[in-house]
């Protein structure tokens, strides 16, 4: 018998499959029906005719066991419920914030936060917008301004941490309109709009010390927060051997305040939270949740859900299943990465990035790249995705169409749900659109919503 030398290591998902849910590859004819049906936009396709779904991470977790187990003892009174009270001190506990104040989910805290911090005319810098938070600072009269590192806008950059804030590029802004006339400074950790990528301890640091020395709030979008900090562990100096636990408690200690949408995260199919520190505006955030959401101990959310995301946030935090988690998408990467696919480099810590601009070079931004490339992957294999690009940036108030430097399609991993296997499927697909690229052409908008158009818009081939 002759074993070989240098036998590698490999890892594994850190749980067993307890339950099943059955998928169906739908034929291509009825692939080809159900797209036309949707306008060639991957949100309005029926479920029932998508084979594997990474359309998005929010609220498509799997829940283990014991959050099961504890959904069955949750306290659904309609005030001062006891599971209220146990996500409070998880919260308290892993985040570090004083008030928590639950949601429905993460819009519902941004709309609260916007509402209660942002004035018109005011200015709200950020490390790149995202598509709800920017509609509800616009919604409450604010102007986003982009502070995002250069790096972020170029998807080979290797930079480990193109999510930072620049602070120069903060300086300016504060410096032309006035440390008064800015809401707050919005952070967001593992920046979904340019492919998933996190902030440094660091940068989150020096953040905190201008914003402290000019009156200035640091409100974190922490709806990844934990996959950030893996990254931090993982890429940064002097965090190797520092809990998950501890670098969160850390990070989050270097702001005001957060938003969650806890369908990532947190490890759950519905709920969010805003966590604050002041007492002022948490009492102004429980006014305002009881007229918009529900009472201030529920906000939104079932006892239940409330129970499940305290064991999530708990279950997040170890160590083996946020490896597995961050891994599993780069397992995609690579995998894409060697048949030749384009991708955002470094990989994120939720997604695969795909880029458009250079899959179809030969097809203009407006004329949605992405959005086609997301439909021809569904044409192709019944894998659905969403494009990330200029449909999601939608227009400026003049009625022009943003035109973004990144034109993406978003490949999303949701938690514990699928395997290697299905994703060897997913890379094959996409490989095979890229294959026959040069004769895809764009699509052309044939109905167009007032906001959030990504949602809702139809499309037609050009």
């Amino acid at each position: 018998m002759k074993i070989i030398d240098n036998i590698p290591q490999s890892w594994c998902e850190p749980w067993k499959i307890k339950t099943i849910e059955h998928i169906r590859l739908a034929p291509l004819e009825e692939r080809k029906a159900e797209l036309e049906k949707a306008g060639w936009n991957t949100f309005l396709l029926p479920s029932r005719s998508v084979y594997i779904d990474l359309l998005t991470d929010s609220g498509t977790n799997a829940m283990s066991d014991q959050q099961w187990a504890a959904m069955m003892t949750g306290d659904e009174a309609y005030a001062g419920s006891k599971d209220f009270e146990r996500l409070e001190e998880v919260v308290q506990t892993a985040y570090g914030y004083r008030h928590l104040i639950p949601t429905h989910q993460g819009r519902g805290a941004e709309h609260i936060l916007s509402q209660i911090l942002i004035k018109p005319g005011q200015v709200v810098p950020g490390n790149m917008y995202f598509t709800t938070t920017k509609f509800h600072q616009e919604h409450a009269g604010g102007t986003f301004e982009d502070v995002i590192v250069d790096a972020a806008f170029d998807p080979n950059n290797q930079d480990p941490f193109k999510g930072n804030v620049d602070i120069d590029k903060l300086d300016r802004i504060v410096k032309r309109v006035g440390a008064d006339q800015i809401a707050y400074v919005s952070l967001e950790t593992n920046v979904n709009m340019c492919g998933g990528q996190p902030i440094s301890m660091a940068n989150a640091r020096a953040l905190k010390e201008y914003c402290d020395l000019r009156g200035i709030l640091v409100m974190l979008d922490a709806t990844r927060a934990i996959e950030n900090c893996y990254f931090i562990k993982t890429r940064e100096e002097g965090y190797a051997e520092v809990s998950i636990s501890s670098i969160l408690k850390e990070l989050c200690g270097y702001t005001d305040g957060c938003t969650i949408s806890g369908k990532k995260d947190c490890l759950v199919n519905i709920g969010g939270f805003l966590a604050l520190n002041s007492d002022e505006y948490a009492q102004r955030a429980k006014e305002m949740v009881v007229a918009f959401e529900g009472l201030h101990t529920y906000g939104g959310m079932a006892g239940r859900d409330m129970v499940a995301m305290a064991v999530g946030i708990q279950e997040a935090q170890e160590y083996e299943y946020i490896r597995a988690r961050v891994e599993q998408v780069g397992y995609l990467g690579k995998r894409l990465e060697s048949f030749g696919v384009p991708v955002v480099k470094p990989f994120g810590g939720h997604a695969i990035y795909l880029n458009a601009k250079e899959i179809l070079p030969h097809v203009r931004q407006e004329h949605y790249p992405a959005q086609r490339i997301a439909a021809e992957i569904y044409l192709e294999s019944g894998v659905r995705s969403m494009e990330r690009g200029i449909v999601s940036a939608g227009r400026d108030h003049d009625g022009n169409e943003y035109k973004p430097d990144l034109e993406l399609v978003r490949l999303t991993i949701p938690r514990r749900v699928y395997t290697q296997s299905h994703l060897d499927f997913v890379s094959e697909a996409c490989a095979r659109v890229c294959k026959r690229a040069d004769s895809i052409t764009g699509l052309k908008m044939v109905y167009e919503p007032g906001s959030l158009r990504f949602f809702q818009a139809r499309f037609e081939p050009i």
